[in-house]
């Protein structure tokens, strides 16, 4: 076994114990070399990034790049509606294949249920390869394992990936929507795009697509890249060449999400100053909170901002309240969001470091879920996330300890349940 295969099998408790053990934390120069390590692929320098935190901006910006392009056009969603939003991106898309660019889609099943079979039956008329991942009534063995990400990828040359999912709920210039969902997305160039478009690969693999030349590229079921048809082992992992920079995690079930934990735990042990995470789902096991807990009882400012009255799933935010009263009596600090859907999923950690995708804190996107997430080493992008978590802080409610233990009897017999039932959710 490789050294990089051994480092990837060992256990969390000790990859957290390697953070704690950084004299400088995530600012330390190894702690970028770990972080490598623990996700197994290359490391991508960052020639500019934009992240986007609503959905007018985000699905001006999406069609505008659909418009664009020249080449080829490839869509992973977990949710594509037939609403407005989802007809103007459809509207983008046939355009962008009757114009001769290639054109490839890729819906989960059970996500994009709802969708009418005519909107799918539209883009393929027009010459837009469809697929859908796991669809319900063809193998049920596999059904509780979605396609969770979310990518736009541009001519191999830009990427879109984060939270959102394509429907009217986030708001757009389309349709007025004073509580849209709060999400956030991110605007990616550079080589980073041509691992992304791999990802997108290996779950359209699965799906049954034709393979996409000049593209490498894991087998969902061999695990192994594939390049025109030749099959060959997976290159050794590339050194870091910077001190800053961008690594794709994008676990799937059987592959990934061990990296996905261990960065976690990482992050967790290296923090020194700040750890602030937003997430709509936050249903961790008990080892994630105690990492947690450890990091504010040494003194670090551990914040995490969660979903308020208003969620889409009330069985999770439940789940999420059986574990505030272990957190902060450790000193972690919870808030809740008032002020619409909370749908972000992102983490900033001193300044340095950030994650953001569409991983969410619970048993389903780190066991069960194919994800995308990206770990940005840079204090440009951390800069505006520790930005965009204050001012989305504004919006929220501050959670006490006394007003905690004044909720009534059923809401605690109902968090307390949801928390033993987490695995579900």
């Amino acid at each position: 076994m490789s050294a990089p295969d051994a480092f990837r099998h060992w256990r969390i408790a000790s990859i957290w114990l390697r953070g704690r053990q950084l004299p400088d934390g995530v600012h330390d120069p190894q702690f970028l070399p770990l972080a490598q390590r623990i996700a197994g692929g290359p490391l991508h320098a960052l020639s500019s990034t934009d992240i986007l935190t609503d959905g007018a901006n985000a699905f001006a910006r999406m069609l505008q790049a659909i418009n664009a392009a020249r080449d080829e056009v490839l869509l992973e969603t977990y949710i594509l509606r037939d609403d407005r939003i989802g007809q103007a991106v459809q509207t983008a898309l046939i355009d962008a294949a009757v114009r001769g660019v290639r054109v490839c889609v890729l819906a989960d099943a059970l996500g994009s249920f709802s969708t009418r079979e005519r909107f799918w039956d539209g883009l393929t008329a027009a010459g837009v390869t469809v697929r859908h991942f796991h669809p319900l009534w063809r193998n049920l063995r596999d059904s509780y394992r979605r396609d969770h990400r979310k990518l736009l990828l541009i001519d191999r040359a830009v990427a879109f990936t984060g939270g959102m999912n394509i429907g009217e709920e986030y708001g757009s210039s389309l349709t007025h929507h004073p509580d849209a969902w709060r999400d956030s997305f991110i605007v990616l160039d550079g080589s980073i795009v041509q691992e992304l478009a791999a990802v997108f690969a290996e779950g359209w693999d699965r799906a049954g697509g034709p393979d996409l030349p000049g593209l490498e590229y894991v087998s969902w079921d061999r695990g192994i890249i594939r390049r025109r048809g030749r099959v060959r082992r997976r290159h050794s992992v590339q050194q870091p060449i910077a001190s800053e920079g961008a690594l794709v995690l994008a676990p799937r079930p059987g592959r990934g999400q061990g990296a996905m934990a261990r960065t976690l735990a990482l992050l967790a042990g290296a923090a020194r100053e700040r750890l602030w995470i937003t997430t709509p789902y936050f249903a961790p096991p008990w080892r994630a909170l105690r990492m947690l807990g450890a990091a504010a009882a040494r003194g670090v400012d551990v914040r995490l901002l969660l979903p308020g009255p208003r969620t889409d799933v009330p069985i999770v935010r439940h789940a999420a309240h059986g574990a505030y009263g272990a957190l902060m009596r450790r000193g972690v600090q919870i808030f809740e969001y008032q002020r619409a859907t909370l749908h972000a999923k992102t983490l900033v950690v001193d300044g340095q470091v950030s994650l953001i995708g569409s991983s969410n804190l619970d048993f389903r996107s780190l066991w069960l879920n194919a994800e995308c997430n990206v770990l940005l080493v840079n204090t440009a992008c951390a800069a505006r996330l520790e930005a965009i978590f204050l001012q989305d802080s504004e919006h929220s409610e501050a959670i006490t300890r006394s007003t905690w233990r004044e909720r009534t009897r059923s809401h605690q017999l109902l968090d307390w349940s949801a928390r033993q039932l987490r695995w579900m959710w």
